[in-house]
């Protein structure tokens, strides 16, 4: 079972200054993502009422968890608390969406075939574009694993939206924690330090979402259809 939580919110300051592309529109891509999920799926909105509930969210058959956090950090904590508590299976697949990443048909099977046939710690179906041109990353070396019907890669980082067992992250929730108290998680410090604990993460090739910003989609794909 993947059991996907997705955050929104009415306002983000952490996301408002960012560039889109003309076709982005956040309804939009939830209906998208929406229409992709099979009976391997459960999905509950986890939605942040510090700035009001004026959102389409809430005009959506969806299970709605409601919390107050008033900024991207605190919403991430109060997820990461909320799912650490429940008695789901650890092998269950849990499946940090953020509200502005766009899905490709066929993401549940890849992520699926991901767990299956690698059984890494973490996984992304966004394929960064920064790991090929930012000079950072020009020494970057990656392992390439073949699947049943995908490539993977190996990766240093990736952002808050992101799949695990509900096992690792019981193992490593206070790191998750630890760069998650200041405004917003600092996520590629946090999987920085998870890699220095021993875990791996993989991103599968070509990717299967990305996160709709101007400069930052995923390559090979054209998104905009």
């Amino acid at each position: 079972m993947i059991r996907i939580f997705q955050r929104h919110c009415s306002f983000s300051s952490n996301s408002a200054g960012k560039e889109r592309p003309d076709w982005f529109d956040r309804e939009k891509i939830f209906d998208k993502f929406i229409k992709t999920f099979t009976d391997k799926v459960e999905y509950t909105a986890f939605y942040d009422t510090a700035n009001g509930k004026e959102h389409f969210i809430f005009n959506k058959n969806v299970n709605i968890v409601e919390t107050e956090a008033g900024g991207e950090a605190k919403s991430f904590t109060n997820v990461l608390k909320y799912v650490t508590e429940q008695k789901y299976k650890d092998s269950d697949i849990i499946y940090f969406v953020e509200d502005d990443y766009l899905h490709r048909d066929g993401w549940v099977s890849v992520l699926l075939e991901g767990v299956n046939e690698i059984g890494a710690d973490y996984y992304t179906l966004y394929d960064h574009p920064d790991k090929y041109y930012l000079p950072m990353y020009q020494a970057l070396q990656s392992k390439i694993i073949a699947t049943s019907n995908i490539h993977w890669r190996t990766t240093p980082s990736t952002t808050c939206t992101f799949a695990c067992t509900f096992e690792t992250l019981k193992r490593y929730i206070d790191i998750h924690l630890k760069f998650c108290n200041d405004g917003y998680t600092k996520d590629h410090e946090m999987f920085t330090e998870l890699w220095q604990k021993g875990s791996n993460l993989i991103s599968c090739i070509p990717g299967y979402s990305t996160h709709v910003e101007a400069n930052m989609l995923a390559p090979t794909i054209d998104w905009s259809i």
